[in-house]
């Protein structure tokens, strides 16, 4: 009798230990699989933050900032008046701006009965812009590389709204592909034969 009755408890001691031990491992795997999508949900997070926020740098830093305006002004024979009819727009890139590819760039002009896109060409006119080179360091033109590096953005008034009188405003936005920077111009109040104005 007592020999059956501690062999009893001995097994029922073992099935209890094997049940034990079943729900320690399905633990342990449960634990090892939620870890692991843990880790894996953080390593995506991190790089998508990582990206976003590079994303969001270049778009506050890689920019083009626009040093002077500069207005061509011509006399306009059929209207009687002194007119601008070419926006000359000196640039450089931002400061701890990256490369700024302007053959990339539009320019928005709105202003003063007239909106369009302008796109980068050899030649300015209605519907395109060109830029020259005022410094150069690299030899990169289109493409501002270096802080000292100065090109001009030339827009063709006359072609775009039929010349600018005087007391007239216009808007031009130029947009990169990392953002855009908006600048709000007015003519003169009054024109006269120089050969250009500050806008």
């Amino acid at each position: 009798m007592t020999d059956n009755y501690n062999d009893d408890r001995s097994t029922e001691r073992g099935q209890v230990g094997i049940g034990t031990l079943i729900v320690f491992i399905a633990m342990v795997l449960v634990a090892a699989i939620a870890a692991a999508v843990l880790i894996n949900t953080a390593g995506f997070l991190q790089t998508k933050s990582e990206q976003t926020g590079d994303e969001s740098t270049a778009q506050v830093t890689n920019r083009v900032h626009v040093v002077s305006t500069v207005g061509n002004v011509t006399f306009n024979g059929t209207d009687d008046q002194y007119e601008v009819d070419y926006v000359n727009l000196t640039v450089m890139k931002s400061s701890g701006s990256g490369d700024v590819n302007l053959s990339t760039a539009t320019i928005e002009w709105l202003g003063p009965d007239d909106g369009r896109v302008l796109q980068k060409s050899d030649a300015p006119d209605a519907r395109n812009f060109s830029v020259e080179t005022i410094r150069d360091t690299g030899d990169t033109a289109p493409v501002l590389t270096e802080q000292e590096d100065r090109f001009r953005v030339v827009l063709d008034a006359g072609a775009i709204t039929g010349g600018l009188a005087a007391r007239q405003e216009f808007t031009v936005k130029v947009v990169t592909s990392s953002g855009a920077v908006t600048y709000h111009h007015s003519i003169p109040e009054t024109l006269s034969d120089d050969t250009a104005v500050s806008l």
